[in-house]
C-alpha cells in the first residue's frame, strides 16, 4: 500500500495524453451500485475519476493506466466517499479545520441543517434564540446576561462550547452557505473551504421561530405566507429540503396543514422533507403514518431521519414499520430512511420537556424550570404521564446518561445517569435534572438508552436504507456513533455479523444517499465523476470510537478524498480542504 511515483521498470508517460494525475492499481472496487465487487485500476485527472480498466478486461494489448502518482492498492477497496445523510456539524465545519471526526470515516459530503433546528435563516433575535436552544449539539450559546462569552470552542474533552472563533455574520441560507465555501480562507490551508462537502436542510423550526415566534399556537395566514416565502427563498439559495424536529420547540408547534403547505413549496423545487416525526416511543407508527400521509398529499418526497422504533412499547416492532413503507413505497409513494447502527439514542436533556414546558423559547424555559409550581407540573408529566419530549413514554432516569455540559465546572456529572447522580446527591433524579438544566442554561446532551439490536438490524437491510450518523459531537462523552458510524456499518454488521454484503452496505451509504440528494456526479465509482473516494481495508475497517472513548478514530480507512484530492493519507489528516457547500441544482 505503499505512494510511489512513475512506477518502477516503467517509462515515465507524463506526455501521454491520457496520463492521470493519480492512479489506483489493482484495488478492490465496490462502486456503489450493489453490483458484485471487481478489481481495477482506477485513474484521477482533474478531480474527476478518467478511466476504469477492470483486470477482466486487460491484456498484453491494453495498456494499464499510468499517473504522475501511483498507490499500490492490493489489499484494498475503493469506493464512493460515505454520505452522512442525518448530521450535526452546522458550527464544527467552520470552527474545526480538522474534523477527524467524519474525515477519517470516509465521510466525504455530511447533510446539516437537522431536526428543524440551525443558524439559517434568521433574524437577529431568532440567531440568537436558537444559539441558545442548539448550544448543546453544537456549542455557540450566546454569553448569558452580557457577560464576556467563554474562549473559543468546545475543546478536547469536549466540554466548553463557546464561540468567540465564529462570527455569525450570515442571515440567509445563501450567506451560510458562502460561509462554508470561504470557512478558512486567508488561514494558511490548503484551500480555503471546510473539511469536508455539506449540504443543507432548511430547518422548519428556526422559520417557524423568524415568522411566528417560539408561542404554542396557529399561525396566521400572514405568517404562513411568510414562512412560504422563507422556503422558497432558501431552496432558490441551494437547500436540498426541509428539516423538522417534531418533538423540539418551536417546530412541534406546527400543525399538518401548516407542514403540507411548506412541504408543497419544497416539492416544487424538487427536494425532500426530512422529518424527526412526533414520536419514536408511544404512537411511533402512528408518527411515522402521519409523516407518509402528509407528504403523499404534498406532493414531496420523504426521507425519515434516525427511523427507530426505541422504548420498551416498541421492542421487535420493526417489521410493522417496514411494512407500512412497504405498502406506500409499493403504491408509489418516494421514501428514503437513515439509521445509525447503535442503540441508545442521542439529544439534549431539555428535549426531554413537555412542549408547553418549553413554550416562549429558552429564556421562558428557564423561568419556569426556577419556579417551584411550574418545576412540579414539569416533573409530574414526565414521571407519571409521559411527556411528548420524551415521546409519550414516563421518563426513567436510569436510562438518561449525561454526555456532556456546556460549562466545565458541571462536568463530573458526565457517565453518569441522572438517576446515579441524583443518589449521590442524595435528591429525587428529578431535582438533579432541574438543577443541571437551570445551572448549564438548557445545554447538557444525553446519551438515551432506549433502543433494541433487532430492531437496528432490521431496518438497515431495507430497500430504502441510508446511513446517518446523528452524531452530535459536543460534550465530553459524545455518543461513540459521532465518530464511528461508518466502519462500525463496515466492520461489525459487514465483517462481523453478515446483516448486509459489503457491497450492499456501500449502495446504502453512497449512491443511494446520492440519488436522494439529486447529485448526477457523486455517489459511484464511474467514469467521469467526482473523485469522492474512500479506500479501505474491508478486513481490518472498524469504529475506534467506544462509550467509553468515544473520540478514537476508526482503524483500516488510510485514504480519504474529495475532489481528488487527499484528505486521509496513510491513515492521517492532510492540510487540504477540499470541501464545499453542495447546493441543489437549479
Amino acid at each position: 500500500m505503499e505512494a510511489i511515483r512513475n512506477e518502477p521498470g516503467r517509462p515515465d508517460h507524463r506526455d501521454r495524453p491520457d496520463h492521470a494525475d493519480l492512479v489506483f492499481r489493482d484495488v478492490q472496487v465496490v462502486d456503489g451500485t450493489g453490483g458484485a465487487a471487481y478489481r481495477a485500476d482506477v485513474a484521477v485527472t482533474d478531480g474527476r475519476i478518467s478511466g476504469i480498466l477492470r483486470a477482466s478486461d486487460a491484456g498484453p494489448r491494453t495498456p494499464r493506466p499510468t499517473g504522475t502518482r501511483v498507490v499500490d492498492a492490493d489489499g484494498l477497496a475503493l469506493a464512493p466517499g460515505f454520505i452522512d445523510m442525518h448530521a450535526h456539524s452546522d458550527l464544527a465545519l467552520l470552527r474545526d479545520p480538522d474534523h477527524s471526526a467524519k474525515a477519517a470515516q470516509g465521510v466525504t459530503l455530511e447533510v446539516i441543517g437537522q431536526d428543524g433546528l440551525s443558524y439559517a435563516p434568521v433574524d437577529d433575535a431568532t440567531l440568537a434564540q436558537v444559539r441558545q436552544a442548539i448550544a448543546g449539539w453544537n456549542g455557540g450559546a450566546p454569553a448569558p446576561d452580557g457577560a464576556p462569552a467563554p474562549d473559543g470552542a468546545s475543546g478536547p474533552d469536549g466540554s466548553g462550547g463557546g464561540s468567540t472563533d465564529i462570527d455569525f455574520d450570515w442571515r440567509t441560507v445563501g450567506e451560510y452557505l458562502d460561509r462554508l465555501d470561504h470557512a478558512f480562507a486567508g488561514r494558511g490551508f490548503d484551500g480555503e473551504g471546510t473539511a469536508v462537502n455539506a449540504a443543507y436542510l432548511i430547518p422548519q423550526g428556526t422559520v417557524r421561530a423568524h415568522a411566528v415566534g417560539w408561542d404554542d399556537r396557529p399561525a396566521t395566514e400572514a405568517e404562513r405566507g411568510a414562512m412560504r416565502r422563507l422556503v422558497a427563498e432558501s431552496m432558490e439559495q441551494g437547500a436540498v429540503g426541509m428539516s423538522s424536529g417534531l418533538t423540539y420547540t418551536p417546530g412541534m408547534y406546527a400543525d399538518d396543514a401548516e407542514l403540507t403547505e411548506l412541504c408543497r413549496v419544497v416539492a416544487r423545487y424538487g427536494g425532500y422533507y426530512c422529518p424527526h416525526h412526533r414520536s419514536y416511543g408511544a404512537g411511533a407508527l402512528a408518527a411515522y403514518e402521519e409523516m407518509v400521509t402528509l407528504t403523499r398529499r404534498a406532493g414531496c418526497a420523504l426521507h425519515l431521519a434516525h427511523a427507530t422504533m426505541n422504548f420498551g412499547v416498541n421492542k421487535g416492532k420493526a417489521p410493522e414499520l417496514l411494512a407500512l413503507l412497504d405498502r406506500a413505497l409499493d403504491e408509489g409513494a418516494d421514501i428514503t430512511l437513515d439509521t445509525y447502527p447503535y442503540t441508545p439514542g442521542c439529544t439534549t436533556l431539555v428535549a426531554m420537556l413537555p412542549s408547553w414546558a418549553s413554550e416562549g423559547g429558552p429564556g421562558a424555559i428557564l423561568e419556569r424550570l426556577r419556579d417551584d409550581t411550574a418545576a412540579e407540573r414539569i416533573r409530574y408529566v414526565l414521571e407519571e404521564v409521559g411527556a411528548d419530549g420524551c415521546h409519550g413514554v414516563p421518563i426513567e432516569w436510569d436510562t438518561i446518561e449525561i454526555s456532556g455540559t456546556t460549562d466545565p465546572a458541571l462536568a463530573h456529572h458526565v457517565g453518569r445517569t441522572v438517576a446515579e447522580s441524583a443518589a449521590l446527591a442524595g435528591e429525587a433524579p428529578w431535582e438533579t435534572a432541574r438543577a443541571l438544566l437551570v445551572a448549564d442554561r438548557l445545554g447538557p446532551t444525553i446519551l438515551q438508552h432506549v433502543g433494541h439490536e433487532e430492531n437496528v438490524r432490521a431496518i438497515m437491510r431495507h430497500r430504502v436504507h441510508t446511513g446517518g450518523s446523528d452524531g452530535i459531537l459536543q460534550g465530553a462523552k459524545p455518543h461513540p456513533r459521532a465518530y464511528g458510524t461508518f466502519p462500525h456499518y463496515l466492520g461489525r454488521y459487514v465483517r462481523e455479523l453478515g446483516v448486509l454484503s459489503l457491497e450492499e452496505c456501500v449502495a446504502h451509504l453512497t449512491a443511494r444517499p446520492a440519488a436522494r440528494l439529486g447529485l448526477r456526479d457523486r455517489g459511484l465509482v464511474a467514469q467521469g465523476y467526482r473523485a469522492d473516494l474512500v479506500l479501505f481495508d474491508p478486513g481490518t475497517v472498524a469504529a475506534g470510537s467506544t462509550f467509553a472513548e468515544p473520540r478514537r478514530l476508526p482503524r483500516g480507512i488510510p485514504y480519504v478524498l474529495i475532489d481528488g484530492r487527499f484528505v486521509i493519507e496513510d491513515g492521517r489528516r492532510t492540510e487540504v480542504l477540499a470541501g464545499r457547500s453542495v447546493r441543489r441544482a437549479g
